[in-house]
């Protein structure tokens, strides 16, 4: 039976050899966030729990244009998959210009950041490193969205170990340049936190000249029309924003409620802020892998529909789900059973008995994350699964009501059991809710007669 699940159509191998690359791609950049926010805890503790909060204001910002760009992936899936290859890079390019267009955006919120957070009332001892991050890191957010586009031509066909060179490659780039930045080595300036965001700033510019360079082969030129295919199309530009608007919104909704969580943890203290920051990022070694699951589901799901094999796109969601599931597995038991394990690279580079003061409090808040990470390999997969039908409508009402809920029992609770491990349970009873909901609406089967793609009716309303 083992062996069958593995060899069959759409199980444990064929998934595998489209996930495995994007696996290791979205494991690259846990790495980075890792190797980043270890880096910052061995110059400062304070900078270390400034990244975050900063961080996740950036990722709320720029979170909508993302998700909007992201969904290229789908478009490309359903058109590789209906064979029409010269849509596949007129659709990359109208994502494309997402990103152009909201660049000057983004450069906006710069002169914004002291206000904002100072709005979140942290320490002074954060608030100066949280505004010098964020106002860096806005230097590469258009850069960032630009690439989601053109990494969606490469992971919506198949093609997914490219989409791993080159985020392994701007990885390797952001964590020699931490080393080099942060603690000033080879006669470059110690700049701590500010190296850091200019090492991330960096790697997301060359990310995005690597995807230019690499889509603009010959071959790709040809068969894709990518050269053709840079014209402004306003029917397919409003076909994505159509169903990619959701997701974009879903990706905003959901980091809204999270960045609004992490900032009433930030105002318990330093030590709570960088125990957090410390547990959400041995976390993500555990949870970023995992999109790149849900990414090569949306991927297959996306493929089979238009193929007409919907029960291949259903035994591909299954598939993806048990890798999930076992894979956070192994990590939740670490978290409970090796704590110290997996925390040794962040107590290698600071004092003993500074790492004291946050090791128990660090130790138990991963008891929450092994909770809940089982829930949230199993909706990153689902979600993954309808996203490639296109039910981005139900992804974006299901997520905002059940943020809402989260953050309502929240603060409705916080005169009463306003701590640390208050908000943390929040989270978790969160991340629980979503992972079931997700389940249900794809039991409930709406995501098999769906699709984003023209037909000769369904393109009518868009003209």
């Amino acid at each position: 039976m083992l062996r069958n699940w593995w060899t069959r159509e759409c199980g444990g191998r064929d998934v595998l050899n489209i996930a495995l690359p994007l696996v290791i791609s979205t494991g690259s950049l846990s790495l980075m966030l890792f190797v980043d926010r270890m880096l910052l805890l061995w110059h400062s503790s304070a900078e270390m729990a400034a990244a975050m909060p900063a961080g996740m204001t950036y990722w709320t910002m720029t979170c909508f244009p993302l998700g909007v760009a992201s969904f290229v992936n789908t478009f490309v899936a359903q058109y590789d998959g209906s064979q029409q290859p010269q849509r596949i890079g007129l659709v990359t390019w109208q994502g494309f210009r997402v990103g152009l267009y909201s660049t000057p955006l983004f450069l906006c919120a710069i002169p914004l950041a002291p206000g904002i957070f100072q709005f979140a009332g942290h320490p002074a001892s954060l608030h100066v490193y949280e505004v010098l991050y964020f106002q860096i890191l806005t230097v590469g957010s258009g850069a960032a969205v630009m690439s989601e586009a053109l990494a969606g031509f490469f992971s919506g066909r198949g093609s997914t170990r490219i989409v791993m060179y080159v985020n392994v490659a701007a990885t390797l780039v952001n964590i020699v340049l931490d080393y080099l930045l942060i603690f000033g080595k080879f006669g470059l300036p110690e700049l701590g936190i500010e190296g850091a965001a200019w090492a991330t700033v960096a790697a997301n510019w060359f990310k995005l000249l690597v995807y230019w360079w690499v889509i603009h082969s010959p071959s790709l030129v040809a068969t894709y029309g990518i050269r053709s295919g840079r014209r402004w199309d306003p029917s397919l530009f409003r076909r994505l924003l159509v169903f990619g608007g959701p997701n974009g919104l879903q990706y905003l909704v959901e980091c809204t409620a999270f960045t609004l969580i992490t900032l009433k943890m930030a105002q318990f203290g330093e030590s709570e802020m960088v125990a957090t920051s410390l547990a959400f990022n041995v976390n993500s070694v555990a949870f970023v892998p995992i999109i790149g699951l849900g990414i090569a589901i949306s991927t297959l799901v996306g493929q089979n529909l238009t193929r007409g094999h919907v029960g291949l796109a259903a035994r591909a969601t299954w598939t993806g789900v048990t890798l999930a599931i076992a894979y956070n597995a192994a990590f939740a038991s670490l978290y409970l059973l090796a704590p110290d394990w997996i925390m040794w690279g962040h107590a290698a580079g600071i004092r003993g008995e500074r790492f004291a003061e946050i090791r128990e409090l660090t130790i138990i808040l991963l008891r929450f994350a092994a909770a809940f990470c089982l829930f949230d390999a199993m909706q990153v997969v689902f979600v993954g699964a309808i996203r490639g039908a296109g039910d981005t409508w139900f992804v974006l009402l299901n997520t905002l009501a059940c943020s809402c809920l989260a953050l309502t029992v929240g603060y409705l609770g916080a005169p009463w059991f306003d701590d640390i491990f208050w908000w943390w349970s929040i989270t978790t009873g969160w991340v629980f809710l979503l992972g079931v909901t997700n389940l249900a609406r794809f039991l409930q089967g709406r995501w098999r007669k769906m699709r984003v793609i023209e037909t000769p009716t369904s393109d009518l309303a868009f003209k």
